[in-house]
């Protein structure tokens, strides 16, 4: 299958996070190969945070499928009526829903962030694909602005001010590199604070490409050892360190 067709195969979320997806590694397989590559490919299970994100990602970019949600009125997720009406299921708080759907409004608000997020020349969830050392890496972009030559992230955050760190401490850096090689673009980040709604724009520097390369990199030895290396016994592994 050339690139063509498996670009378009990956538009759809249940290849790109299905079985046809997973042929190829992405940024959320760093934090498994640089930590636990024997953990590679196991189903996590949903979280709250993870639904919540993707409501966020869904308002600002696909408000038409918001309705695939289920919304239960509920102080929190461990009430009888939570229960009872998701069924089992991992559902959206409607505080939840208020929170996105005021942050949403202050992005939308903003005049530059309407500007890189609504331009002329844009394309939504738009997915890629590329050789990085030796292995293929997919990618799936919430915003590519071809009109400022940019790719756009969405992100929240607890501590606006933090940001910094936390962009290192969960892999934004090699998402960041990773995307800028499957676009051909500059990477920048667009996050709000879930507590003040402060908003900041911030771009990547130099050395925030080559630490998220260096982790690429360090990725793909691991999977190269774990899952390419005839007679490799994973069992026989061990973490040789000096304290």
């Amino acid at each position: 299958m050339n690139k063509k067709k498996v670009l378009e195969k990956l538009k759809s979320d249940e290849n790109y996070y299905g079985e046809f997806g997973k042929q190829f590694l992405s940024n959320s397989d760093i934090k498994t190969l640089l930590t636990n590559p024997l953990a590679l490919g196991v189903q996590s299970k949903p979280s709250p945070a993870f639904l919540v994100g993707g409501y966020f990602h869904t308002a600002i970019l696909e408000p038409d499928k918001l309705k695939k949600y289920k919304v239960i009125e509920s102080s929190t997720r461990n009430t009888k009526a939570y229960k009872e009406m998701s069924g089992g299921e991992l559902c959206l708080l409607q505080q939840e829903v208020d929170q996105i759907e005021l942050m949403t409004q202050k992005i939308l608000e903003n005049d530059v962030c309407r500007g890189l997020i609504r331009g002329i020349d844009v394309e939504y969830e738009k997915p890629g694909l590329a050789e990085l050392e030796g292995a293929l890496w997919k990618g799936k972009a919430d915003i590519v602005n071809h009109d400022e030559k940019l790719i756009i992230d969405l992100k929240t955050t607890k501590d606006i001010n933090a940001f910094k760190w936390s962009a290192n401490r969960f892999n934004y850096d090699s998402q960041a590199y990773i995307y800028s090689k499957l676009f051909g673009y500059e990477f920048v980040f667009i996050v709000i604070d879930k507590e003040t709604h402060q908003i900041a724009v911030m771009d990547c520097s130099p050395d925030f490409y080559s630490s998220g390369a260096d982790k690429v990199k360090r990725a793909v030895e691991a999977y190269d050892l774990f899952y390419k290396t005839e007679g490799f016994e994973p069992s026989q592994y061990f973490i040789n360190q000096t304290l």
